[in-house]
């Protein structure tokens, strides 16, 4: 059994009502994943944005393995605190991560996220030496196209990260860089400028499964049907 953790911020939690790249993830796996797979984390609920909390189950499909560790207003900075538990816990084998906005915009510097990104994964391997992991440069958003200063940090960053990426990387923990979706646009594939809708959330699932059957052939190249 390979057990995948999704770990990040608002657009990897979700909020109510919505499918989550979680779900888009899985089904592709189950497709296309030659093995018994699941979803783990020590959570399993969405963001409720009435109730300020994160206390909703209202999947728009919820017969999927909800769990993650994934948290609103949450970044590297918050997870890296957590991960090891989180992954000796549910024994994780897989993290498909996606952070880094949330810290750069309310938390930590450039330098110091990257920082937090190096903490985080000497705290996954504290748990698991043969942990692999996946992880997702910050995407543009409304922020980073309307704020110079802004998108000068997030372009710092995503050199940091690949720069850490490519240090940390070992045979036995393999750690990848994620491409970001080339046609990712905030405009027509998120819902308020920076949260996935439909779309938003078929292109960050791709980007993870895309990354896991290049570097380690897992499953198949994503195809998404549509847009809901």
């Amino acid at each position: 059994m390979l057990r995948f953790m999704p770990v990040g911020d608002s657009m990897t939690i979700g909020s109510a009502g919505e499918h989550t790249w979680r779900y888009r993830l899985w089904r592709h796996l189950c497709a296309t994943y030659s093995g018994p797979c699941k979803l783990v984390g020590p959570r399993e609920t969405l963001y409720d944005k009435g109730a300020d909390a994160p206390t909703s189950y209202a999947y728009a499909e919820p017969d999927f393995p909800r769990t993650h560790l994934a948290g609103w207003g949450e970044g590297w900075l918050h997870m890296a605190p957590l991960i090891a538990e989180a992954v000796r816990a549910s024994r994780a084998d897989v993290l498909l991560v996606s952070l880094g906005l949330i810290d750069l915009g309310f938390y930590t510097n450039a330098e110091q996220t990257a920082e937090n990104v190096r903490a985080f994964v000497t705290e996954a391997r504290t748990a698991n030496p043969r942990v692999r992991m996946v992880v997702l440069p910050v995407i543009t958003n409304i922020r980073v196209a309307a704020d110079a200063s802004f998108a000068a940090q997030v372009a710092l960053f995503n050199e940091l990260l690949a720069k850490a990426v490519a240090d940390l990387d070992e045979p036995r923990s393999p750690l990848l860089l994620a491409t970001p979706p080339a046609d990712y646009d905030f405009q027509l594939d998120t819902y308020d400028g920076t949260h996935p809708n439909a779309s938003g959330e078929h292109k960050i699932a791709a980007a993870f499964a895309a990354a896991m059957h290049q570097a380690w052939n897992f499953g198949q190249p994503y195809a998404a049907t549509g847009t809901s």
